[in-house]
């Protein structure tokens, strides 16, 4: 009988086999195997779908940094704006101060330089009554010495000479 024209009994057990085979097949490693296959399937889908959300979530953190980055570099330049305009005014501040001491330095000076000339010109006035006195005692020729300082004559000297000095 050869394998192209089997027995009748061999056909039989060979289907039985092959049905029982297939059976065994089909209602357990068929579900097994597309159990694993859709599991896989879902893995894939699913780490697509959470590969898609963590995206969007990046997307959404990325234009959250952009808008808290762009407010606070606004937040910069009014701190920097802030920052010049009370600088501009502390400058300002401090050179009205710098004006007042100046005023107030140039008033103590000439009050100072007022009283520095007031003892000069007093002790101009004795030295030039003194040379005058003796100048006056070698023209005439006789000591004038006895001539006080404080006398009218010598006043009267010196207020002519004063009023010839201011006038110039």
């Amino acid at each position: 009988m050869g394998p192209l024209n089997p027995s009748k009994t061999e056909l039989v057990v060979a289907l039985i086999c092959f049905f029982t085979i297939y059976g065994i097949l089909g209602r357990v490693l068929l579900p097994r195997a597309r159990r694993v296959m859709d599991e896989r399937a879902d893995a894939i889908e699913g780490g697509m779908e959470r590969a898609g959300n963590a995206r969007r979530e990046a997307d959404a953190a990325l234009e959250e940094y952009r808008l808290q980055l762009s407010e606070a570099r606004r937040e910069a330049a009014r701190i920097l704006q802030d920052a010049k305009e009370e600088g501009a005014l502390l400058v300002d501040e401090a050179r009205q101060q710098a004006l007042e001491e100046r005023e107030r330095m140039i008033a103590a000076a000439e009050a100072e330089f007022a009283a520095d000339r007031a003892l000069v010109e007093a002790s101009l006035r004795v030295a030039v009554a003194d040379l005058s006195t003796e100048l006056a005692s070698k023209i005439v020729g006789e000591p004038l010495a006895e001539l006080a300082p404080g006398s009218p004559a010598i006043r009267s000297y010196l207020d002519d000479l004063g009023d010839l000095t201011t006038t110039d």
